[in-house]
């Protein structure tokens, strides 16, 4: 385990610990304190845990409810992190998952005078009646990490703002340091949580980088956009760069109305439907043809423009899948609603990497079959990919099978947008609809164009092999010349096959030491009896006599150590 002294000097705000360890005293969890190691780090030991007493109305409530206070308790890096968790079932327990999703970022808005306009000026080193004509000081949105407000550019077009609070990327980096620290702490003590504290930590660390990286949220809007482009029905805002620095991002306000202040029963039965297919095939197209989607594409993150017609906004939870999960994705979800058990398991294995031999253990087969037998008498307008998905993979990960995190965000891509459609339009048949697309999606993987494709790609590798190959062999010559070879052979479970070959060598040994001697001597006493009466037979004879006592002696006493060996 981690020294306390090398972690203390890697925590640069000790009143955070402090800050931390109450928090989750008042909520009953000094018992994870106390298992995880951490007590040991605070005020050296429980005379930390003595300073805050615990409030017996938060211990009487549920666990999950408890963490998700604490969470809320403890800031803007602790509810996002809440709100990552609140997506990542293959971390949580679903119950856990949907008290995080309560979570709200909302917290009292930065002033905009004293505060946020200083800092808006210092992005751009010019002062704000250069870029913008006015600013609404009132913000629409105010979350923990960033503020949105309306403006109106220089040129009169309406735009909307979003900066990042002043200082928030510095706590946020202070929070993660330690809670990377603290995960290093209590990686010996937390052996039996499925996986590695540490590498969660660095996981969600990434996650907060990008999402306060506003530029990178820009480029997917544009990446989002461009792809979009020649489809009426989806659009995404417009991003003006020249309006916008690394903490300031400024886009193009959609007028419209955000799809989670509207009444359903409002819109006429057909402008519902037109809604759920657009944001179906919209979401789908990303997951599966473009590898590239808007994460989180909740109502709240959908403006209606009329018709039908949706913008996706809010692009910083954004995901990537490469074409053959993708791929073997689509397979997967079209072989389920085909029932064949075969290519679910094969596709299973595949994405999860696991041993091809898995793919004949019957317990594991039973599992898949069992799974699938559920979806073969629901018709598809009961059926929820999302669900699905999720499900199969639960069903994965009992078989200690790990499901991709690229994947989790697209399962929670396509779980969002089918509560959609379920909330606006409970008689479309997502399924149905969403059927077709993945069969064509798996026919042009298979067809004659993708066929041909990956054959010329593969010529084109072996090409490159063909034309690489003569200098591989001079680099490996010149290597060989220079340092020569050095080869490390390693074997497992063969200690016991080593010490039977050692015994049966000087076994061996022994045997032919042993004949020996009595060959010797019997020579020996041959040579005597040669020369009868004479010198020679005395010492002879006694040199042969005594090599035959030598090799009985001999047999006596490895008989007698064999024996010995034995008990």
């Amino acid at each position: 385990m981690a020294s306390v002294t090398s972690v203390t000097r890697s925590i640069r705000n000790a009143g955070r610990v402090a800050e931390i360890t109450a928090a989750l005293v008042e909520y009953g969890f000094d018992d994870f304190l106390i298992a995880s190691g951490l007590d040991d780090l605070i005020f050296r030991g429980k005379r930390a845990l003595g300073m805050v007493k615990k409030d017996e109305e938060h211990t009487r409530k549920p666990q999950a409810e408890r963490v998700r206070l604490v969470l809320e308790r403890l800031g803007p890096t602790a509810v996002k992190i809440g709100q990552i968790l609140s997506t990542r079932p293959d971390l949580v327990p679903p119950d856990w998952a949907a008290e995080f999703a309560k979570l709200q970022d909302d917290v009292p808005p930065v002033d905009f005078q004293t505060k946020l306009r200083p800092h808006i000026e210092e992005q751009f080193d010019k002062p704000l009646d250069h870029i913008f004509d006015s600013i609404d000081p009132q913000p629409l949105a105010a979350g923990s990490m960033a503020q949105v407000h309306r403006a109106t550019l220089k040129t009169g077009e309406p735009v909307v703002i979003k900066v990042l609070r002043p200082g928030i990327a510095k706590a946020i980096r202070a929070d993660m340091e330690l809670l990377a620290a603290l995960a290093e702490l209590s990686k010996d003590h937390l052996t039996n949580v499925g996986y590695d504290p540490q590498k969660v930590v660095e996981e969600f660390t990434r996650q907060l980088n990008h999402e306060m990286d506003l530029r990178r949220e820009g480029r997917s809007c544009e990446r989002l956009s461009e792809a979009f482009k020649e489809d009426p029905a989806i659009s995404f805002p417009h991003v003006h760069w020249e309006a916008s620095r690394g903490d300031v991002l400024t886009m193009e306000e959609v007028k419209g109305d955000r799809l989670s202040r509207i009444d359903a029963d409002t819109l006429p039965q057909h402008e519902r439907t037109a809604i759920v297919e657009n944001g179906v095939r919209a979401v789908f197209h990303q997951c599966f043809e473009l590898g590239f989607f808007h994460a989180d594409p909740h109502p709240g993150n959908l403006i209606l423009r009329g018709g039908g017609k949706l913008c996706f906004i809010d692009c910083g939870m954004t995901g990537h899948i490469e074409p053959k999960t993708a791929e073997l994705l689509a397979t997967l979800i079209h072989a389920v609603l085909k029932g064949d058990v075969d290519q679910v398991v094969d596709c299973a294995v595949k994405i999860s990497n696991a041993d091809p031999l898995l793919q004949q253990d019957r317990t594991f087969r039973a599992d898949v079959w069992d799974f699938i037998t559920r979806f073969q008498d629901v018709s598809l307008q009961q059926l929820r990919i999302g669900d699905t998905l999720d499900d199969f993979f639960d069903k994965l990960r009992r078989h200690q099978l790990q499901c991709p995190s690229d994947l989790i965000y697209l399962i929670k891509a396509i779980t969002t947008i089918e509560g959609v459609g379920e909330q606006l339009d409970p008689t479309f048949d997502i399924a149905a609809y969403v059927k077709p697309m993945m069969e064509r999606f798996v026919r042009r993987q298979h067809g004659f164009r993708a066929i041909r494709r990956r054959v010329v790609h593969n010529l084109h590798n072996f090409a490159e092999l063909v034309e690489d190959f003569p200098e591989h062999i001079r680099t490996l010559m010149q290597v060989f010349q220079r340092n020569g070879f050095t080869i490390n052979l390693e074997h497992h479970g063969l200690e016991d096959l080593r010490r039977t070959l050692d015994r049966a060598s000087l076994e061996m040994s022994n045997a032919l030491l042993l004949a020996s001697v009595v060959l010797a001597s019997a020579l020996l006493l041959l040579a005597g009896s040669v020369n009868p009466g004479g010198w020679s037979e005395t010492v002879f004879t006694f040199m042969g006599v005594s090599g035959f006592l030598i090799a009985a002696a001999f047999i006596v006493i490895h008989f007698i150590a064999r024996r010995f060996r034995s008990k």
